[in-house]
């Protein structure tokens, strides 16, 4: 068994909150739309092929459909693992800005801008986004600890993917949330190491999404 731990974190496919432009979270959250599954189901035919996550030894993802639903797809190229599901993964929480569409949110709380103080709750009873880091970073540090010389594979957000660069890559959490707001879906993105010493094996890795598109019959390709 190797002394290193390889975390690796996959964002879920598309989902119909993403698709109808609404943050959604425990009480919105529908799960993935037609072409999330296709691009999770893409991802599980290319790990299924290649092998490349070599034996995973455990499978975490959040309590939100859209993840679950992503761990669910995924489990024939995951060793078959039952996905552990835990709110510490989940999306940043939005509070009562929850079910709201994006440009109202941003109206309403952000004065149409997008926040950059990541101590600021903008929402007053959701999360900050240093609230986000310390929550998923925390559980992801424990996660390794927990599994030290293993595979373990989380099957998450964009926040999760953002607060993994802040507890692994020590990154500021401006620059993570920047991160955050860049991630493909049903892209991976995979860390190694133990204890403080982490290196970023692979940042948003899509190449199996090529030929994927929103249209099964031949529509635009998604971006």
């Amino acid at each position: 068994m190797s002394s290193e731990t390889r975390v690796v974190v996959i964002r879920h496919g598309q989902s119909n909150a993403q698709e109808a432009e609404i943050l959604s979270g425990h009480d919105t959250c529908t799960g993935l739309t037609g072409l999330g599954r296709r691009q999770v189901e893409a991802l599980r035919n290319r790990l299924v092929t290649t092998g490349e996550l070599g034996t995973v030894d455990a499978v975490y993802t959040s309590i939100l459909p859209r993840a679950r639903e992503t761990a669910a797809i995924l489990r024939p190229a995951l060793a078959d693992h039952d996905a552990l599901a835990e709110c510490d993964f989940c999306e940043i929480h939005s509070g009562s800005a929850e079910g709201m569409h994006y440009e109202d949110m941003r109206a309403k709380y952000l004065d149409g801008g997008r926040l950059a103080d990541p101590y600021h709750r903008a929402i007053p009873d959701g999360e900050s986004w240093a609230d986000l880091y310390h929550r998923v970073g925390g559980r992801l540090f424990r996660v390794a600890m927990e599994h030290p010389g293993e595979t373990v594979v989380v099957a998450g957000h964009g926040g999760t993917i953002g607060a993994s660069f802040v507890a692994f890559g020590q990154t500021p959490m401006r620059q993570a949330t920047d991160i955050v707001h860049t991630v493909t879906n049903a892209s991976i993105t995979e860390w190694i190491g133990h204890g403080a010493t982490w290196r970023l094996l692979r940042f948003n890795d899509a190449a199996h999404l090529h030929g994927v598109r929103a249209d099964p019959t031949g529509g635009a390709a998604d971006r």
